[in-house]
């Protein structure tokens, strides 16, 4: 697969500047991809009887010896998964607690929805200080391990990390992922010092240059590996279909994406993981629960994560499919806080009732809107549990890249959604590196000139 040929048609690139738009604040509303589609309603006890640990999501029901050859998806390695979390959180922080009675108007999203890294940078050097170097504001402040190492991120006395989303900091995982964002704008920082740029410029240039290259690799790694190389370039030759920011007052994240098609790296979590090649392995759930310090010898090996030149391939990620990891299924008292409810531990469950909560479509109402043939109710799979009605968004969306894709990537509903989404914020963001003046192209060392990946960004940032 040939993930640098997605280039922005001509058309595209001359439709960008007036549909660019600023979005004010800090906060914005949550908005509907197919408003006039009906929710469906569905039965709670279907919910519980689905969503709960050991029902036909469990993984972990499904005894195998080979459960891991049957389940592991090369085509995407098993960093993919984080980096796709890490992206949710760049653009999405919803703080309510969505109950039954809630409604998508009471709704705020506490980020900018834009591929910008505020859950890096927060409010800079001046806004949130404690983020950053004492003695070079310009970088960021990074955490010294047990071994004197500088291979965390940072932390308080209680343990708990000073990052600027407290999320990037649930598992081991993520808060390596974080920790490798912050050592490349300290690399990219030395960089610009290297080649003479003004010092008063320094830390913004750096800014726009790591948010560049990680707008980049999106949109010709994340997405492609994701959705599929031939959907991405559709929609950079033709646009989005659906997802239109200039129909509404300001940008906004659809509920059908961030509450249905892009939970699908739940599925994603592989029932275990080799850290690195000192043995270490562990769950991601509890054994790689975060807001602890990371030991220098928990510290990840991004070799075994990413395919990085020269090293072993790296682990796959799991199918995208109705299977998932036992421990997201039981999730452990610190992530989910205390509940006599024992199907709340099940983040299957919680995905479920999210989306009951906020009245989403079925996904057989979405693919007959966009002209895709719906999941049969023997292929959907709920038959079997005796529902004889549609079928949630987020568990179809699993379903149809099961059935579609044999799990390797979204199915075409799932996968319009996500890319035209992600496509989309890019389109509309004034600061993006589409709206840069001439076609910009990657300029930081890399493997491939003019290209950019999650391998480069790891070896610039020396950690890998």
């Amino acid at each position: 697969m040939n993930i640098h040929s997605c280039v922005i048609s001509p058309r595209l690139k001359s439709a960008l500047s007036p549909h660019a738009q600023s979005v004010e604040g800090t906060q914005s509303k949550y908005g509907r991809l197919f408003p006039h589609l009906s929710p469906l309603t569905i039965d709670e006890a279907l919910l519980l009887k689905l969503g709960r640990a050991g029902s036909t999501m469990d993984l972990a029901a499904h005894p195998s010896d080979d459960r891991d050859t049957l389940t592991d998806n090369p085509r995407i390695p098993a960093g993919f998964t984080f980096l796709g979390q890490f992206i949710a959180h760049d653009i999405t922080a919803d703080r309510s607690l969505l109950l039954h009675h809630a409604r998508l108007n009471e709704l705020r999203n506490f980020r900018q929805p834009r591929l910008d890294l505020e859950c890096v940078y927060g409010a800079g050097p001046s806004g949130d200080p404690f983020l950053y170097d004492l003695e070079d504001p310009d970088k960021f402040l990074l955490g010294i391990n047990d071994a004197g190492n500088p291979d965390d991120v940072p932390r308080n006395h209680q343990g708990r990390a000073l990052v600027a989303d407290p999320r990037n900091d649930v598992h081991l995982f993520i808060s390596q992922l974080h920790l490798a964002l912050l050592k490349f704008h300290n690399r990219v920082v030395d960089h610009l010092r290297q080649q003479g740029t003004p010092a008063a410029s320094v830390f913004e240039e750096a800014r726009r240059l790591v948010r560049w290259h990680y707008q980049w690799l999106i949109v010709h790694e994340f997405l492609p590996l994701t959705v599929g190389e031939e959907l991405v370039e559709e929609i950079l030759q033709e646009g989005p279909r659906f997802f239109a920011a200039e129909e509404q007052q300001q940008v906004y994240i659809p509920v059908e994406f961030a509450d249905a098609a892009y939970r699908f790296g739940h599925s994603q979590i592989r029932p275990r993981y080799v850290l690195n090649s000192r043995g270490a392995s562990g769950q991601v759930f509890p054994d790689c629960a975060g807001t602890c310090p990371v030991e220098a010898a928990r510290t990840l090996e991004w070799s075994y994560y990413f395919a990085i030149p020269g090293c072993s391939a790296p682990q796959a990620s799991k199918r995208i499919d109705s299977w998932m990891a036992h421990p997201l299924l039981d999730l452990p008292v610190r992530v989910v806080g205390e509940t006599d409810i024992p199907e709340q531990k099940s983040l299957a469950y919680r995905d479920l009732e999210r989306g009951e909560a906020l009245e989403l479509p079925s996904g057989e109402a979405v693919a007959r809107l966009m002209n895709v043939r719906p999941l049969t109710p023997k292929e959907a799979g709920l038959s079997e549990l005796g529902w004889q009605g549609e079928t949630p968004l987020w568990y179809y969306l699993l379903k149809e890249a099961e059935v579609y894709r044999q799990g390797q990537y979204m199915g075409p509903v799932g996968g319009r959604i996500i890319a035209e989404v992600l496509l989309g914020l890019l389109l509309y963001d004034p600061t993006s590196y589409w709206q840069a003046p001439d076609e910009w192209t990657p300029t930081l060392p890399s493997a491939e000139p003019q290209q950019f990946t999650m391998a480069d960004l790891l070896l610039f940032a020396g950690v890998a």
